[in-house]
């Protein structure tokens, strides 16, 4: 009964060793694939002696015993220069991340000063997409009278997204004829938005 139970542990360690050292780290192939003739020399051994053949399966007695596998000091020179080559390559030939979006352009809006003029007051807001201006428009311009209708011609000239004070970029406006007082103030309150932006 007992040489049963020695022989299950003998045998369940033995393969234990064996499915430890096949899968170790830093083994070669040349290391697993040497023939049984060439058994590696025992240090210590009288004579520089061979090892005594292995028992089946290609496990040493001191594997059997359960005791760990060191990688020995053959199975790390195996490294072929190759792989450190390889690995060097890979670090040298990365190429740094770039990021490829474009920055935000913010839009924004400025609105100029309440300007005075003979016939009420008004003031000009612009809207700005980064530095460009991509609108403007009068506000508080009167609505009544000959007043109003000089107000619609100045809003309908210099105003909205395809008016002079986009294509010009500028309060460097020409003059609506027949509203020049509604004209220099719309031109006045444009300019300080201008600056403002």
């Amino acid at each position: 009964m007992r040489r049963a139970l020695f022989a299950i542990t003998g045998l369940a360690a033995g393969t234990t060793a064996l499915v430890v050292l096949k899968g170790a780290p830093g083994t070669s192939q040349a290391a697993q694939d040497r023939p049984v003739a060439e058994a590696p020399v025992v240090p210590g051994a009288p004579g520089g002696s061979a090892a005594p053949d292995p028992t089946p399966g290609g496990v040493t007695p001191s594997a059997r015993s359960g005791a760990p596998a060191k990688p020995s000091a053959r199975a790390g020179a195996s490294r072929t220069p190759g792989a450190r080559t390889t690995a060097t390559t890979r670090a040298t030939t990365a190429t740094p991340r770039t990021t490829s979006s474009a920055p935000k352009v913010t839009t924004r809006t400025v609105t100029g000063p309440v300007v005075n003029y003979r016939y009420g007051s008004l003031q000009v807001r612009i809207t700005l997409s980064g530095s460009r201006i991509v609108d403007a428009t009068g506000l508080g311009l009167p609505l009544d009278g000959q007043s109003g209708l000089r107000s619609d011609d100045v809003q309908a000239r210099y105003s909205g997204s395809s008016g002079e004070v986009v294509a010009k970029q500028s309060a460097n406006l020409s003059t609506v004829s027949g509203a020049t007082y509604t004209s220099t103030a719309y031109k006045q309150s444009l300019q300080a938005a201008i600056d403002k932006a």
